[in-house]
């Protein structure tokens, strides 16, 4: 078993690389859209979309009310807490000692839950806050949806829907984490950008990512650059775009042909970077095996079969950094695992 949660060395920072970018209007058609998508993520791990049918004020209004909880006085925001792992939280990420210059909310997507948790978010009105949140889990939902479904298109799986009925099942673990940097003191004479660490290097352990955030940029993506090192790459905000990334689930689902990205926040010195990411989740006891066209004689299975429980406990037990995917490598091939059955 790969016991080690070091990341590859890698440069500060590099030029930038190009990002991915993927017009959801589908302008040369839906076959050309889907072949766009798969060449992002298995070149990138993410792209930008645009054009992607969200009606922007279903995202102000969950910025609206995300605001007016992080302007609360910290022991009313306390209140929603401690994130266990869901609530509100302050710099401590996780129970392993990882911390980052933000504060967050962390909510399960099913509205019962939303609801619940709301009347401590918004005593005056909670659902002022549940609606919100409610209206943009069902939009970005809808939206990883079609992406989801255009990748299987994309793969030429036998049901392109396979990655999409994951998420959709109404035990789906899915989850809305929003965030909020405050500036920080500016590090190294720099007054201008990014200075600390606001969320550190991770990959997201969720079958997609759907991320949002407002015009203050800090989103850093970990990408080969021309010299085939890795370094990090500074991605443009965009209010008006969704950051779309792979999760470790759809790595797995795919046989490693499309890549969990490793990215980072740094936090501003000047203004504050608000984000909101809707993590795609299966249920709890969903199977998690590479697809029978991903597993072929020359790409044999390379990660066992496992349940996203397993796995969600597996990742409570680690540094946000380590690159948990790699517990679950298959260590020997067989000719079964070569005949793609799942198992």
């Amino acid at each position: 078993m790969v016991v080690s949660s070091a990341a590859p060395a890698c440069r500060d920072m590099a030029p930038s690389l190009g990002i991915p970018t993927v017009d959801m209007s589908a302008p040369a058609g839906r076959a050309e859209l889907s072949r766009q998508m798969v060449e992002a993520f298995a070149e990138r791990g993410f792209f930008k979309a645009v054009n992607h049918g969200v009606p922007p004020q279903v995202a102000a209004r969950l910025d609206a009310a995300s605001a007016v909880f992080f302007a609360q006085p910290a022991p009313e925001k306390q209140a929603a807490g401690p994130p266990d792992p869901l609530g509100y939280g302050s710099r401590s990420i996780g129970s392993h000692g990882d911390v980052g210059e933000l504060e967050y909310l962390i909510l399960h997507t099913d509205p019962e839950a939303v609801a619940r948790k709301a009347k401590a978010i918004d005593r005056e009105d909670p659902s002022r806050f549940s609606e919100a949140v409610n209206e943009y889990v069902q939009a970005v939902r809808h939206l990883a949806c079609q992406i989801l479904d255009l990748l299987g298109e994309g793969l030429g799986l036998r049901d392109p829907s396979s990655f999409s009925k994951l998420i959709s099942a109404t035990d789906s673990d899915s989850l809305v984490r929003i965030n909020y940097y405050p500036p920080t003191a500016a590090g190294d004479g720099d007054v201008k950008g990014p200075s600390s660490v606001g969320f550190g290097e991770h990959s997201d352990p969720q079958i997609l990512s759907v991320l949002r955030a407002n015009d203050v940029d800090g989103l850093q993506v970990l990408l080969p650059d021309a010299r085939g090192e890795d370094a990090w790459v500074q991605v443009p905000a965009d209010p008006a775009a969704f950051f779309i990334n792979v999760g470790d689930l759809l790595q797995a689902l795919t046989n490693g042909r499309l890549v969990s990205i490793r990215h980072r926040v740094m936090a501003s010195t000047t203004k504050p970077r608000l984000s909101a990411i809707y993590f795609a989740t299966p249920a709890l006891h969903a199977n998690i095996s590479a697809l029978p066209e991903t597993v072929t004689a020359d790409m044999p299975r390379r990660y066992r079969p496992f349940t996203w429980a397993e796995y969600k406990k597996t990742m409570y037990t680690l540094r946000l950094s380590h690159n948990r995917l790699d517990l679950f490598k298959v260590l020997v091939h067989s000719d079964v695992d070569e005949g793609g059955d799942q198992e």
